[in-house]
Order: structure tokens, then sequence, then C-alpha cells
């Protein structure tokens, strides 16, 4: 039995499926996993709770089930968000070096941070994270600590995660009416990142893309701070739904020869192969084309990569990713995939495998669970903060006083 203190959840409420994640931090401040429950996701679609009542249960059936597997009671979690109304964008803040002998101080710093922080947003949007970057004195860039330098003008880059207030609310609202709180939100494109990649990825430049049923977030790391972040609301769902449209058959059909006979590429093996259809009593229907089939998924997650590519290209950060692709979320797993990916951004492709992380074998090794064990990874830096913040032995304590805070990821 471990200190309760020291456990961290992360939840993740998905398109597909609700999953908590418990981890806990031992003696040496590793990080293990210990517990993971699932549930199947009824009141979801695009990422975003469109039937609370069912959302709740679900919730609330993973729950249970992390539980009963970590031997704990979850009593607050780390709360991964996406949508299509997440946006992401870099800002600069600067402030002017007011003493007579131009040394830069913490209060300079800090006012160049809080400047950063000043941003027109639209009035129903709320920062979820604000990230920092880089530093710049007098236009010296790559900063990593300004204080103690020399200078008329210090400057910040940071990145900002932003979204509508009210749809942020809705996840917030179902675990909350569970009796649980809420440590922070965390964005699942962030999330994901921190659950794969290593320092020497982070600082070679990474493109993190999780592929989940309703939606695709994506994230770029370069010179080890995220750059660039976005959401897409496409996903596994919407590749189900071009088959059953193109294959003229039932969802619930479409969905289980994605999964059979489901490929990424279309490619010579499967011309002139056919699939037979049977009915609930196994009598055959009719055959369908394997090259038809494969054409439609591929058609499908090839113009999903291409807005990601096309996206990153417009931000300026395609070319600073030099390490490679890494793949996570449920259609990581569809044959295939990584050529595909290969082909379009013209970079190294690896499938999600979390780093820095022990612990439960059966999460860890699977795609899907990344943005989960991504959150306890966040919540665990956080916990780490607060013990050296605050010279306790104690554990996680809720310090957030509002339900949305400016946020940073580079522990």
């Amino acid at each position: 039995m471990f200190d309760r203190s020291s456990t961290i959840v992360g939840l993740d409420i998905g398109t597909s499926k609700v999953c908590a994640v418990v981890g806990e931090i031992n003696e040496q401040g590793a990080l293990n996993i210990v517990g993971l429950g699932q549930a199947k996701s009824r009141g979801v679609r695009k990422g975003e709770i469109v039937d609370f009542n069912l959302a709740q249960e679900d919730i609330r059936n993973a729950i249970v089930e992390a539980e009963q597997m970590a031997d704990v009671e979850i009593r607050s979690v780390y709360l991964g968000i996406t949508g299509a109304h997440i946006r992401g964008f870099n800002n600069r803040g600067f402030h002017p070096v007011a003493s007579h002998d131009r040394e830069i101080v913490q209060e300079d710093v800090e006012d160049a941070i809080k400047n950063a922080k000043t941003i027109n947003l639209p009035t129903e949007h709320r920062i979820i994270h604000l990230i920092r970057q880089h530093f710049l004195v007098d236009g010296q860039e790559g900063v990593l600590n300004p204080v103690g330098m020399f200078g008329a003008r210090v400057e910040v880059d940071v990145h900002v995660v932003h979204g509508l207030y009210n749809r942020l609310q809705n996840p917030i609202r179902a675990v909350k009416a569970l009796q649980l709180e809420v440590e922070d939100i965390v964005f699942n494109g962030i999330a994901t990142a921190l659950a794969l990649l290593n320092t020497q990825q982070k600082e070679l430049g990474s493109l993190i893309i999780d592929i989940g049923s309703g939606v695709t977030e994506y994230a770029v790391y370069t010179r080890g701070v995220i750059k660039h972040t976005g959401v897409l609301a496409v996903g596994g769902d919407h590749i189900s739904n071009d088959l059953a449209y193109g294959l003229k058959v039932p969802l619930g059909r479409a969905e289980q020869l994605k999964v059979d006979y489901g490929s990424a590429v279309l490619d010579d093996r499967a011309r002139g192969q056919s699939i037979a259809l049977s009915n609930d009593l196994g009598i055959h229907e009719r055959n369908i084309s394997l090259e038809h089939l494969r054409r439609i998924m591929s058609a499908r997650l090839e113009e999903t990569f291409e807005i990601i590519a096309h996206d990153l290209d417009d931000a300026g950060v395609l070319n600073h990713v030099r390490e490679g692709v890494f793949l996570a979320g449920g259609c990581a797993r569809i044959p295939e995939i990584q050529r595909l990916a290969n082909r379009i951004f013209g970079l190294p492709v690896f499938l999600a495998k979390t780093s820095s992380v022990s612990g439960l074998k059966s999460a860890l090794d699977q795609p899907e669970f990344a943005a989960g064990i991504g959150l306890v990874r966040y919540g665990s830096f956080e916990w780490k903060k607060r013990l050296n913040q605050k010279g306790l032995a104690g554990g996680l304590k809720n310090t957030i006083s509002q339900i949305f805070r400016f946020a940073g990821t580079n522990s």
C-alpha cells in the first residue's frame, strides 16, 4: 500500500471511451502507473460532452474501475480537455529595464511575463495554458534566464492555448458532480506530448499527432518548448462514417470492417480482392471490394495529415521538426499508418511509446492511453513543484483558487 498523498489521477473523457489512469510517485521521485479504469463513452461527440448524464455515468464507471485496480480512493483528477474550439498561438511580452545600471532583475522578468499575459481574446474565451518558451535581451534570442544579464529591454515568447469558457465548463461540471475535485485542466495534445517525448526529442523538434475517435490533436516541440498546437474535429469515427457511406453498410459493420481489413495505404495486394459479407444468420449477402475499402480509409487519413502539414507549414514550424512524427490514439493502430505519415511529412514516424514512466505494461505500450498517462505526468510535475515551493513532506493539495489559470509545462 502506498501513500495516498502521492497519488495522481489523469482523466481523459474521450469520444469512444473514458479513461482514468492512476499514478504514484515513489520515494525516489519516480512516477509509476498503478491503475487503469475504462468505460465506453456514450455522451461525447467530437471530444465534447453532448449528454451530461450519460457522460457522468461513464466517468463514474471508469473512476470506480481505476480505484479497484489501484486500491485507492480517488478524490481529485487532472482533467484532459479537447474540442474544435481550442486554439493555440504564440505571443510576445516585453519590459524596459528601468534600473540605472541596466542589470536585469527578477522583477523585470516577471513584468515581461505579466505583459505577455495581456492578450485580447474573445470575451467568451479563457486561457488554458500560457507556456513560457524563451527570453530575448536587446534582440538576443534563445536566452533561458536573463536575470543578471545587462540590457535595456527584456522580452519573453509564450505559447497560449485557449478555448470557449462554457464548453470547457461542461467536463469540469461533470467531474465535480461526482464529488471529485479538478486539480487542473490540461489540453490533451500537450498531455500526449508529455507522455511520449524525452528531453532530446523535444530539443531536436518533434510532432505529436493523437488521432482519437472524434478529434485529432497535435503539438510541435522544438528547442525544448512547445511552438504550436492544434485540433481537428476529425478522427476514427469519420473513417467509419466514410466506409458506411461508401460501402453501403451499417455503421457498426463499417467499424468492424475497418478493424478487420483496414489499412492506411492502398497497395497492389488489395487489388482484385473481395470481402464476403454475411447477415446475422451467417447467410452470404454480397461481396465488397477490399481495394475500395482501403481507398476510402487512405483518402480520409491522407487528408487529415495534409491539413496538419499545411497548418504547420503556414506557422513556419514544419522545417523545425527534425526528430520525427509520433502517433498516438486508437487510430495509430491502423496498419501502414506510419508509411502514410512518412509519405506526407517526409519524416521518420514512430508509434506511441511512453517515456520516463514505469508501471502497468498493458497501459504504457498502448497508443490510446498516451493522453491519460500524460495527464498523470503533468500532475507529477505540479506535485513536485508544489512540494519544492512549500517545503512540505505532504502531497498534493488543491491550491488553484480558480478553475482556469496560467499553466506551464516546462517542468
